[in-house]
C-alpha cells in the first residue's frame, strides 16, 4: 500500500475511537488497565450473579463448534463452542443496550452478542478481532458493517484453573471474574489497526469458562 492510499475505514475508526475514549475516561466506574500499548479497560460488577447465571444457560442453548472465517473447528485454532444470543430476547436486548450506553455508541453498529463456552483443553489461539483487509473475507465484512472498532467481553463464571485472556504482545493475562466487562479498542488513536491487541483465550485446565462478546463496527451492522 502506498503512502497516498488510505487504510479502509481509518477515518471512521479514528472517530469511533475518540467517542468511546472520551466516554470511558469520564466514567468513574471504568478502570483503565495500565499499558501504553493498547486502550484496555475493565468494569467490575457490570453483570449481576443472577444475570451471569442466566446468560450461561443461554450460551449452553446456542453453543455450536466455533469457526473463524476460512478456519473450521477441526483446525484446532478455536476449539470453544459459541453462538449468537437472540437479539430480540428482551433480557439479551437489555444487556446489549447497557453495553451500548456505557460506550456511547449507537446500537445499529453493534453486532449481536455472541456467547462462548470453553471446556477443559479448549482454547482460542492468539488472534486479533479486527479484520485483515487483504484477505478474501474482507469484502463480505466490509458490506456487513466494515471494520471492527471496539470489543467488549464479559466473564460469566469462575474458572477453576486456566482460561485467562492473554494479551500476548502486551504481556498481560486477565483472570476470568464473573460480572467483569473487559473493553478494548482494536485500533490506534489514528485509526490504524493495533497489532498489540493480539490476544488468546488460554486453555481451560479445570472447570469451564463462559463469556459473552459484543463487537462494534464502523457502520451499521447487517
Amino acid at each position: 500500500m502506498s503512502k497516498t492510499e488510505t487504510i479502509p475505514d481509518q477515518d471512521a475508526l479514528r472517530r469511533v475511537g475518540k467517542t468511546v475514549r472520551e466516554r470511558l475516561a469520564a466514567d468513574p466506574g471504568v478502570y483503565k488497565i495500565d499499558t501504553d500499548m493498547a486502550e484496555l479497560f475493565a468494569v467490575g460488577g457490570f453483570l449481576s450473579a443472577a444475570e451471569c447465571e442466566r446468560l450461561c444457560l443461554m450460551v449452553d442453548h446456542t453453543a455450536r463448534p466455533s469457526s473463524l472465517h476460512e478456519l473450521g473447528y477441526e483446525s484446532g485454532f478455536r476449539t470453544s463452542y459459541s453462538g449468537d444470543l437472540d437479539p430480540h430476547d428482551s433480557f439479551v436486548k437489555g444487556i446489549s443496550r447497557r453495553i451500548d450506553d456505557l460506550l456511547g455508541l449507537p446500537s445499529a453498529i453493534g453486532e449481536a452478542i455472541q456467547g462462548q463456552r470453553y471446556l477443559p483443553g479448549q482454547q482460542f489461539k492468539p488472534h486479533n478481532d479486527w479484520f485483515y483487509t487483504s484477505e478474501r473475507y474482507w469484502q463480505d465484512e466490509r458490506e456487513r458493517g466494515g471494520q471492527r472498532s471496539w470489543t467488549t467481553m464479559a466473564f460469566l463464571n469462575d474458572v477453576e484453573e486456566g482460561g485467562e485472556t492473554h494479551f500476548t504482545h502486551i504481556g498481560i493475562k486477565i483472570e476470568p471474574k464473573p460480572g467483569v466487562l473487559l473493553i478494548w479498542n482494536n485500533a490506534l488513536p489514528d485509526g490504524t489497526p493495533n497489532e498489540d491487541t493480539m490476544h488468546a483465550g488460554t486453555p481451560v485446565i479445570k472447570g469451564s469458562k463462559y463469556v459473552i462478546t459484543k463487537w462494534y463496527r464502523t457502520r451499521t451492522w447487517k
